[in-house]
């Protein structure tokens, strides 16, 4: 029987001690003296996020199929027991083994959002490998990095060994033979590095230097090392239906954010969202095959006992094969009372007819995302929705028996006025309208509910809008009051009710999202001051985080505020992600136009995703 890290005295003065115990249904446990690889997967976060995480689901069923490779799990301990771990110098351990994440070969970290950077470090600290890449030898893990904020990784580039670029399933594999062949050669780690910067999708950061102008705007980009490459292509995986996925998926011990059976249908995007990192980073759109994917949520949802189904997708509705696949479950999880979830859907007939027949219409809300109150705005943001489709698709879920709508939009977009900002609210009063003109008087029950939250926009690298200034703290507090008072004036004030998200955090969001190796100092001397959990409301310290930069010598506004010019080189421009910088550019200038572009389906935009040859992009299109 294997040996937990923690004592029972601390596991039962902590809370949710199930965290840290490991031992679920379908973990892996494997002898550590019969594999050759170790490797720590890590999502920096509280367990209950990481537990949800596709990504690392798919990631440890596929290393853990290796003979020679072990995969564990790790999650950043919840500052109830960082406390403790520091006060009684405890090790920050896997959760199959419960050793020292230091004794590992890898350690492999998601990227998953922005304000998870000082839980990297609490990783780093805890585990007690050095935090620079320069100060590690061979008695410490190679320190590799991926997800969505890889695709900007420079703000923490002094932290990473390696940085993998695109879709994990593709070079983990060679990766894994290399590092095995350079330990049997006695190579130096910095041999072992420069050898994986010529695989593709890998970026070895202490390999590059970056000059700066004077006005710190970046001059070059340039390898160190020959036959380093000097632009590194994202990793794609283009048969999705003959990959890994996993059937047996780790069922936690206790509730998780997404405490369900996870099926990814397909990936990508076809909406061209100017504001969506991911619409970008991820085409093509790429589809599994539908009986891959019904033969695989029957046996998850046998492996794991699990009473909900999720059909993971940008944008659900677009799966060609969708009325196929929900008929399919609707079939077979009647019987045994699964709830089928499906997210990411559009507002119109078919999607609220597939809802009605999966949901129960009387516990549910229904969710719009439109963005933007005007439609002027909507066609800044190429949201592809119009108020006329909008109010339809309201007046058919009214109709279908829903009285609950959560409405999405951003504040601080490029180019939005007061007259947008007010559209929000007006847009709110017209759906609770349709509510009182669809619904007759004697079925109605109660007053309509309208829920319009806000967030505030954060230009992101690879997006049309990457070269759009962001917002001020100050500017878009008074964007949400504009938009409160505006509600407050609508016929309908009273079915609407409106929230926003905190200014502090999306600024932070801000900086750290188009940030350059200049912000590596603040960031460890921000963590160094105590900054951890970032992502968490009641843990940001915005004063401290505002504090450090100007110790730094760093000038905030340089990365959320000033406005870029076309030709600037910006910290990420050594990365291909198959969007060309052209097409971002055109679609930046269309934006300005407030021209609308066309989905992928309806016609090819020559974005340059196409030539990664699958997908989306080899098909025939509708015009």
């Amino acid at each position: 029987m294997r040996k937990l890290a923690l004592s029972d005295e601390i596991l039962l003065n902590i809370e949710k001690p199930a965290r840290y115990i490991g031992n679920e249904v379908n973990s892996v446990m494997k002898d550590k003296n019969s594999v050759d690889v170790r490797f720590a997967m890590c999502f920096p976060d509280v367990y209950e996020i990481g537990m949800s995480h596709l990504g690392i689901q798919i990631l440890y069923d596929m290393l853990n199929r290796y003979e020679d490779t072990w995969c564990e799990r790790v999650y950043s301990p919840w500052p109830d027991l960082d406390s403790v771990m520091r006060a009684r110098n405890i090790a920050l351990f896997a959760l199959e083994s419960q050793e020292n994440i230091k004794n590992f070969d890898f350690l492999g970290i998601t990227l998953q959002y922005e304000m998870c950077y000082t839980n990297i470090l609490q990783i780093l600290d805890l585990s007690q490998i050095p935090f620079h890449t320069c100060d590690r030898d061979w008695d410490c893990p190679i320190v590799i990095g991926g997800g969505p904020c890889a695709y900007n990784p420079e703000p923490i580039a002094d932290f990473f060994d390696i940085f993998y670029i695109g879709e994990g399933e593709t070079q983990y594999r060679p990766l894994l033979d290399l590092y095995k062949k350079c330990k049997a050669e006695g190579c130096s780690r910095k041999e072992f590095l420069i050898r994986a910067s010529q695989l593709p999708g890998l970026y070895v950061p202490q390999l590059y230097e970056v000059t700066y102008n004077e006005d710190y705007t970046i001059k070059a980009y340039t390898p160190t090392v020959d036959g380093v490459p000097a632009t590194v292509r994202k990793e794609i995986v283009s048969d999705l239906t003959n990959t890994v996925y996993p059937q047996k998926p780790v069922v936690p011990f206790i509730k998780c954010t997404q405490d369900r059976v996870v099926l990814e249908i397909q990936r990508g995007c076809i909406r061209g969202c100017r504001f969506c990192q991911a619409g970008q980073i991820y085409r093509p759109v790429r589809e599994r095959d539908v009986n891959m994917l019904k033969e695989y949520a029957v046996k998850m949802l046998e492996n794991t006992g699990y009473e909900e189904i999720s059909l993971s997708s940008l944008s659900s509705s677009d799966y060609s094969q969708l009325e196929e696949l929900v008929t399919f479950l609707i079939e077979r999880c009647k019987e045994k009372n699964v709830n089928i979830s499906l997210p990411s859907l559009r507002i119109d007939a078919f999607s609220l007819d597939v809802m009605e027949k999966v949901q129960d219409v009387k516990k549910s809300s229904l969710t719009f995302a439109p963005e933007a109150g005007s439609q002027r705005l909507r066609n800044v943001i190429n949201k592809g929705l119009t108020e006329e489709v909008i109010l339809k698709g309201a007046a058919l879920a009214f109709e279908g028996g829903w009285n609950r709508v959560k409405l999405y939009f951003m504040l601080g977009l490029p180019t939005e006025t007061d007259e947008d900002i007010r559209g929000i609210a007006e847009l709110s009063d017209k759906i609770a309208m349709a509510y009182y003109d669809t619904v007759p008087k004697e079925k109605r029950s109660g007053r309509v509910q309208i829920v319009a939250s806000t967030s505030f926009f954060v230009p992101k690298p690879f997006t049309p809008f990457q070269w759009a200034p962001q917002c001020t703290k100050e500017e878009f507090l008074e964007k949400a009051y504009t938009a409160k008072h505006a509600i407050m004036e609508q016929l309908n004030q009273k079915s609407i009710k409106y929230n926003w998200h905190e200014a502090d955090a999306s600024v932070m969001e801000g900086i750290l999202a188009r940030g350059d190796r200049r912000l590596c100092a603040p960031i460890l001397k921000a963590y160094q001051k105590g900054c951890i959990f970032d992502a968490w409301g009641e843990y940001y310290k915005h004063d401290v985080w505002m504090e450090t930069f100007t110790e730094c010598g760093i000038d905030t506004a340089f990365y959320t505020t000033r406005a870029r010019s076309l030709d600037e080189i910006f910290p990420w421009d050594f990365i291909d992600c198959g969007v060309t910088k052209e097409f971002l550019k055109s679609e930046w200038q269309r934006a300005l136009h407030e021209e609308v572009t066309k989905n992928c389906k309806e016609q090819c935009n020559a974005c340059g995703a196409a030539s990664f040859q699958c997908g989306i992009c080899t098909m025939k299109r509708s015009s």
